[in-house]
């Protein structure tokens, strides 16, 4: 290229870098004013997040009497109410935080019961209130806890009189011409020295007068010179001669449970169980895969009622002795992935059926656990259902639901 070609070349491109320098500023100038703009907008939004809903609730206090379980107070966490033995719950046992900072349901309140309004007294016997605690007077011929036992003809004493079986004669020899007379064990010198006879010691009526606590676990029974112990029916006697043992008849086979029904063990019997699957409705069905599990059959693609009812549903069946000590856990409930497949990130458990109003909470005990917790004390017998649910999701959607229905049969005695 010539000088005067270099020349109206170089003309050229300071026209187009002219050009360009221009196009950057308005463009630049149109991005401040977007700026200007936004700062302008973004300025306003404290006074918009002053109505905006808060993320907390505020602090619950467990009621006089009772027991609060949950100390979560965000949206959505649950907090559960109790009340300790002798009292009963008034007010809302579940309460829920929601969005707009409020608690779901109205305070509880633990108040005090009658411990004589269930009427534990049997056989004429009168009940007799006390400090969360009662004590049955019995009529003669009864005794026991709530007078279920009915005791031997004898007088209260611990000495059984006017009964041949129970009496002795005692044995004698002339020491030193004098004589000398004993029992045998078992048994205690009655009457004059002239008259004398051998008469039986109630063991048992000793050991409760003294206040030793029970000699037996279940019923002292005095027999001629010692005593024995003995165990309701569905119990056998133990090698220390006074507690007492629960007999598995499914497991020694000493059940008349039929083919299609399953044996379970009972404190002091056994029930034969064939849980059914829900019913089918609309969509939605189910299909036996165990003798305790029904699974759901796969729904339709366009069926949101199918999806959201749940995917699983297991029965189990707990033996419980009366009157154990709470809280107790009793059931746990988790979540496990298949090999190669990644598992819900959230987990929410709940209770969501049965005949168990204020008798259980379901709180979490690890990410993946939920635990059934027993929190009033249970006297038997009696059967009581709990249905508990386990939700799963996945980055915040809902992916499917299991629910357990956990039958608790109390026995009608404590050990």
């Amino acid at each position: 290229m010539d000088k005067h070609q270099v020349v109206g070349v170089l003309r050229q491109m300071e026209k187009f870098l002219k050009g360009q320098e221009m196009r950057f500023t308005e463009g630049l100038r149109i991005m401040k004013s977007k700026l200007a703009t936004l700062q302008n907008s973004v300025s306003k939004l404290p006074q918009a997040d002053q109505s905006a809903a808060p993320t907390t609730c505020p602090s619950l206090e467990a009621p006089a009497h009772g027991t609060k379980f949950g100390s979560k107070y965000f949206v959505g966490h649950e907090v559960h109410f109790t009340c300790s033995q002798g009292y009963h719950l008034v007010g809302s046992a579940t309460r829920v935080c929601r969005d707009n900072g409020t608690w779901t349901g109205i305070s509880a309140i633990c108040k005090d019961i009658s411990e004589c309004a269930s009427d534990p007294c049997q056989n004429g016997g009168t009940c007799v209130e006390g400090v969360n605690q009662y004590k049955c007077t019995c009529p003669q011929s009864w005794s026991g806890s709530h007078c279920q036992h009915q005791t031997q003809t004898a007088p209260p004493e611990w000495s059984v009189m006017n009964d041949p079986a129970f009496s002795r004669r005692p044995r004698c020899a002339q020491v030193n011409r004098a004589q000398h007379c004993s029992c045998d064990a078992g048994f205690h010198m009655s009457g004059t020295s002239d008259n004398s006879i051998c008469q039986d010691v109630n063991e048992c009526e000793v050991y409760r007068l003294d206040q030793g606590g029970k000699l037996c676990v279940h019923e002292c029974v005095n027999v001629p010179g010692s005593y024995h112990c003995s165990c309701p029916s569905g119990y056998k006697l133990l090698s220390d001669g006074r507690s007492c043992e629960d007999v598995d008849e499914c497991l020694s086979q000493q059940h008349n449970c039929s083919r299609g029904t399953t044996c379970i063990n009972t404190g002091g019997g056994f029930q034969c169980v064939s849980p059914e699957c829900p019913r089918s409705h609309g969509n939605i069905s189910y299909v036996r895969t165990s003798p305790f599990q029904c699974e759901r059959n796969p729904c339709p693609m366009d069926s949101r009622s199918c999806h959201l009812a749940p995917k699983t549903v297991s029965f189990h069946y707990l033996s419980l002795p009366s009157n154990t000590k709470t809280p107790a856990t009793l059931f746990r409930m988790a979540t496990a992935s298949a090999p190669g497949r990644t598992g819900p990130d959230s987990l929410r458990f709940g209770i969501v059926g049965g005949n168990s109003r204020g008798i259980f909470v379901m709180q979490r005990s690890d990410r993946q656990t939920g635990e059934l917790i027993l929190v009033q004390q249970l006297r038997g017998p009696q059967e009581i259902s709990v249905d508990v649910d386990m939700s799963e999701y996945s980055d915040r959607t809902f992916q499917a639901k299991h629910v357990a229905r956990v039958n608790v049969l109390v026995s009608p005695y404590n050990f």
